[in-house]
Order: structure tokens, then C-alpha cells, then sequence
């Protein structure tokens, strides 16, 4: 049954009551039900975050089956009445089935992808699924990575939704419940889909910015609107212990700067980049060699995709950002901040996996 947020009307007319059908129907297209349950969704304590990492090297990347994609397609066939994807590519055939069989039990499902994308077969069979997908028209990346489940839950990370991401590159993939961010990541996805602003067109206004789950603090960010550099550097700059990088592009001066500031200051700072990147022009891996940091390039054979900043053992950056002018000033990028010890073991698990296989 399609929700669409419309009272039940009784007319006198039969024509009138046509229109306001046919204008409910379109505008369920376009805006997901409003009046869907705000509050948090019942879970065990610390039941509302997980964290799912590709393994390139294990038998699913042999098979192509029980990777973090089968977790996302698993939930999204639990949805009730809505999912939205801001996705820069997309060819994940779990992920498309899932969204199809969303769509035939009634569910309002909307895709925004990046318009050089948007004629891949896995993409036309969603639009023949009756999917409603929107390409960002520019040349400029739509380069988001998200699903949001019935105004309630949000997977985000550095995956895209293809087989590459899921199971050769490096990636990760978070899925928080909580109703507060899933209203910040709507409303950045209405932005795009409704009100059809990208880029340097997107409003600064996030519903909330900083939100505290069981006493932990997660902060959302998105470019080019949100000062996402600056608050990188905040944090780099102010890291008291230890920094660890994994970067797939990375040509940011100001980072570049900063990480060597902070290993000059005497700070354990170790950096892996993806080997296809690190020569690329404008990288900043030379620089960071020569000023003595510990820097790598990755040894997977596909992407080492990962955006991710962990700072002093406590608190994770990660999203899909790249550290580039691109993503701080033209891009559609999400990013978290999440200030959890926890979280950051997780990754740091991963981390000391890439930095083992990556080499000078």
C-alpha cells in the first residue's frame, strides 16, 4: 500500500476528487510521509550502530555473494514504507532487486545518482521498476553514499553501490539507527531530489548538525555547504596522541600540512593511500614522504577507497569525502564524525590491515 501522506478526502465531485488523487500520487513521488514516527527506534542498548567492512581477500570476493551489500539489501526488503539512495554509482544487482521488490510492496523508493551514471542497466531497471531516480545534470560529482530507511535508520560510508566497492575494494559501510540522523540525511536528499540543488546550489541546513546517541557524539557534515575542511582540520590539528589516514585521493594541502605538523610535534601519524592515487597530480604522498611522515601506498589490487581519519584511538571520520578541493568546493559529500572509542577500534582493526599490506 502507497503511504502518501494525505489525510482521506471525501468529495462531492467525482472530478475533484480525480485531482486530488492524481496530485496525492505525485506528490508521493516527490516527498516521502511526514507524519511517519519520529522517535527513535526501539533497539538494545548499543544495538544502534554496526559497521560492515569489504574483505577483498576473503571467498566473498571469490563468489560475489554475503558481502555488506546482502546486509543492506536484507534490510531494505524489511522497510515499511520508504527508501531513499544518493548513490554516485550503482550496479550492485542484490541492492537493484531489493529496491525493485521495495517498489512492488508499495514503498516510495527515490534514487539520486550522479548523471553520468544514471544510464547503466542496473539504474533503467529500477526506472522500469517504478523507481523515481533523478540524475544531478552537471559536472560536478553527486558523489554521495546513502541509504535512509523509513525516516528512521541510515546506512553511509566510503561504498558505493557496485561490485567492485563491496567486494575488491577497501570500503566501509555504517548503519545507524536513530530518526535525527535520518532527518538530516532526508533533508539532504529532498534538497537534491525536490528542491533539485546540488553543489554550490545546497542550503547550509542540516536539522542537527551535532546529535548524541547513548552518550556518544556524532556530528554531520555536508559539502560544499557545511565547512567540512575546516572542521577536518580541527581535528587533525588538535589530535593529542595519534592520527591515522586512509585516503584514496588525497591532494589537500592544508591536511598535508597538518598531518606533518602534528608528526613533527612527535605524534605516531601513519597515512595509506591508494597506489593508482598517489602519483596523481597535485598528491600530496611525495610531500608527506619527504617530510618524514609515515606514508604508504595500499597493496590491494582494487580500490583502497576509504576516507577515513581516526583520531587518538577515539574518534572516526568517514563518509564519502576525498581530500580534495573538488569534494570541499563542487561536490555532493557526506561525512560523520563519530566521537567513539568503540567505533574507532573497529577501524583501527582495519586500518592496521591496510597498512600491512601497503608498502613504500
Amino acid at each position: 500500500m502507497i503511504r502518501s501522506g494525505f489525510p482521506r478526502i471525501r468529495s462531492a465531485t467525482l472530478g475533484a476528487l480525480t485531482l486530488v488523487l492524481l496530485l496525492g500520487a505525485l506528490y508521493a513521488l516527490l516527498r516521502i510521509d511526514r507524519r511517519a514516527p519520529a522517535a527513535e527506534p526501539a533497539v538494545s542498548a548499543g544495538s544502534w550502530l554496526q559497521v560492515f567492512f569489504s574483505e577483498p581477500a576473503s571467498s566473498t570476493a571469490e563468489t560475489l555473494r554475503g558481502g555488506p551489500d546482502a546486509l543492506l539489501a536484507e534490510a531494505i526488503d524489511q522497510a515499511d514504507y520508504s527508501v531513499d539512495v544518493a548513490v554516485y554509482n550503482f550496479d550492485l544487482w542484490s541492492v537493484r532487486d531489493a529496491l525493485a521488490r521495495a517498489a512492488q510492496r508499495g514503498l516510495t523508493v527515490r534514487l539520486v545518482t550522479d548523471s553520468d551514471n544514471l544510464l547503466g542497466p542496473e539504474v533503467q531497471a529500477l526506472v522500469e521498476a517504478g523507481v523515481a531516480v533523478l540524475g544531478d545534470r552537471r559536472e560536478s560529482l553527486m558523489h554521495h553514499k546513502f541509504v535512509v530507511l523509513d525516516q528512521a535508520e541510515v546506512f553511509t560510508g566510503s561504498m558505493n553501490l557496485t561490485v567492485d566497492s563491496a567486494y575488491h575494494g577497501d570500503n566501509n559501510l555504517l548503519r545507524i539507527r536513530s530518526s535525527r540522523l535520518a532527518e538530516d540525511f532526508t533533508r539532504e536528499f529532498e534538497e537534491m531530489f525536490v528542491d533539485d540543488r546540488f553543489g554550490a546550489l545546497s542550503l547550509r541546513d542540516t536539522p542537527y548538525p551535532q546529535i548524541s546517541i547513548d552518550g556518544e557524539l556524532i556530528e554531520v557534515l555536508f559539502s560544499p555547504d557545511d565547512g567540512v575542511a575546516r572542521r577536518l582540520l580541527e581535528l587533525v590539528r588538535g589530535a593529542r596522541e595519534r592520527v591515522e589516514v586512509m585516503a584514496y585521493a588525497f591532494t589537500s594541502d592544508d591536511l598535508a600540512e597538518a598531518l606533518i605538523e602534528r608528526a613533527g610535534a612527535g605524534l605516531p601519524v601513519r597515512v595509506v593511500v591508494e597506489s593508482s592515487q598517489a602519483s596523481a597530480a597535485g598528491a600530496e604522498f611525495e610531500r608527506l614522504l619527504l617530510a618524514g611522515v609515515d606514508v604508504r601506498r595500499d597493496g590491494n589490487p582494487g580500490d583502497m577507497h576509504h576516507k577515513v581519519v581516526i583520531i587518538d584511538g577515539a574518534v572516526v571520520w568517514t563518509g564519502s569525502y576525498n581530500f580534495t578541493r573538488s569534494a570541499e568546493e563542487y561536490n555532493d559529500e557526506g561525512v560523520l564524525v563519530v566521537h567513539s572509542p568503540e567505533l574507532a577500534a573497529r577501524f583501527l582493526t582495519e586500518f592496521e590491515r591496510v597498512y600491512a599490506a601497503a608498502g613504500p
